[in-house]
């Protein structure tokens, strides 16, 4: 005899991460970033071909104090870094981003003095979205990956110690240079 049986039918239980992280995924507000050729993509995708509220992201916010998601669509210059960095930070909390195309993702083919090679280095990537251009069916397929991300995440102090491991996990696998000298 479990739990369930001595429960009146219609009753749910669950976790208050569980539900969080459900509607923290079906409420993503993108912040627009279109650099290049990817924020064609990235638009159409927010058209009524591909339907970008199917998934709870309505409209592209303007602001990016009203948005939690940044698609970096397209190459950031060293000039745009700086910008690019403050939007990010006036953004609210939880906050994730994902790089959209090869140049967003690496630098691309424009490997030179000018251009961010990698988004990584001026903000923190949750997602990385490969093609030049990307498919908009693949920056579908991105946020629902990004979606089960978002879902799975901890709260509270749960989250403090999965951030902890993660960076632990990150020193294990690849040790600094101080850190390898000790080794040989």
């Amino acid at each position: 005899m479990g739990l369930e049986e001595k429960l009146p039918s219609g009753l749910l239980l669950t976790s208050v991460e569980t539900v969080a992280g459900y509607f923290r995924k079906a409420s993503l507000w993108p912040a627009t970033f279109g650099l290049a050729c990817c924020a064609i993509e990235m638009m159409t995708f927010g058209g009524p071909r591909y339907d970008s509220s199917r998934w709870g992201m309505e409209v592209f916010r303007a602001s990016p104090r009203q948005a939690d998601l940044m698609i970096v669509a397209g190459r950031v210059s060293n000039k745009m870094a700086p910008v690019l960095r403050q939007i990010y930070d006036q953004m609210a909390n939880p906050k994730w981003v994902l790089a959209m195309g090869v140049c967003a993702s690496s630098g691309g083919m424009f490997n030179n003095y000018a251009i961010v090679q990698g988004v990584d280095h001026v903000v923190p990537v949750d997602m990385y979205l490969p093609g030049c251009p990307p498919r908009p069916e693949m920056l579908i397929d991105a946020i629902l990956k990004l979606h089960d991300k978002i879902k799975h995440e901890k709260l509270g102090p749960h989250r403090v110690a999965e951030i902890e491991q993660r960076e632990q996990e990150a020193l294990v696998a690849s040790p600094t240079s101080q850190q390898q000298g000790l080794l040989r």
